[in-house]
């Protein structure tokens, strides 16, 4: 689903940016709000990076924090059905038959879903390290480790040794991750992340800002992707020309 959206603001630090090279040009922007433990988030990402790579043209891609769930325990120890049937209300047999879905549309995308194996916690300080690694130009490798770790893996991503690990499997220095993690120091970011898609009435993730103006909600196909890029450059060919 695509609809006109308010602009957000341009990012402080080019550095922010994960840039995909094609022809010169202004590339297209994309801010991507999502969670690390958002199973379609991840979909959607593989799903905007497909249509990215059939794009003639250069699209540059931002990820912003949003926190599906604040007030999961810090030391939660049941399963993924377990903690969807207390959440949501909803029968154990129909969560699992939920979970086997995604899991099936995860595969279609490349991805090894394992839900027997995630460790729901709460994920802020894992959006804190994707803040430390934008600020550094590694964004995007911290956000698909942690991705990764979290539903293919099963680690544990609000746990200071996994994050400082994930941190130095992007290109980061473990230490550094570990100071700033532990002394909330890009706490504020986040915030900010957040209170801005309170602002955008973003209320579900993933959620993709395309150009400052056109908003898409959930996975979506390739296909609409591709369709709002090429708008975007139509609308730019037309007030050039």
């Amino acid at each position: 689903m695509t609809s006109p959206i308010s602009p957000t603001p341009a990012a402080a630090d080019g550095a922010a940016q994960q840039p995909f090279d094609r022809h010169p040009g202004p590339p297209v922007r994309v801010d991507v709000w999502s969670d690390v433990a958002c199973p379609w988030c991840y979909i959607g990402k593989r799903r905007l990076e497909t249509a990215i790579a059939a794009f003639d043209g250069e699209v540059s891609v931002e990820y912003h924090a949003f926190e599906l769930s604040p007030d999961t325990p810090e030391d939660y120890a049941g399963s993924t059905t377990e903690y969807l049937s207390q959440r949501k209300g909803m029968p154990a047999d129909t969560v699992e038959e939920m979970l086997a879905h995604v899991t099936r549309l995860a595969a279609d995308e490349g991805l090894a879903y394992d839900f027997d194996a995630v460790k729901h916690r709460r994920t802020l300080k894992a959006h804190q390290l994707v803040a430390f690694a934008k600020a550094r130009g590694r964004q995007a490798e911290v956000k698909e480790r942690l991705l990764q770790a979290y539903f293919e893996q099963g680690r544990d991503v609000a746990d200071m040794d996994v994050l400082a690990e994930v941190g130095a499997e992007a290109g980061l220095d473990p230490a550094q991750v570990r100071e700033a993690l532990e002394s909330d120091a890009l706490l504020q970011d986040v915030v900010a992340d957040i209170e801005q898609a309170r602002r955008l009435g973003i209320q579900g993730v993933p959620f993709f800002v395309v150009d400052q103006k056109y908003g898409i909600s959930g996975a979506q196909t390739p296909e609409t992707f591709a369709q709002v890029f090429d708008q975007v450059l139509a609308e730019r060919a037309e007030v050039a020309s």
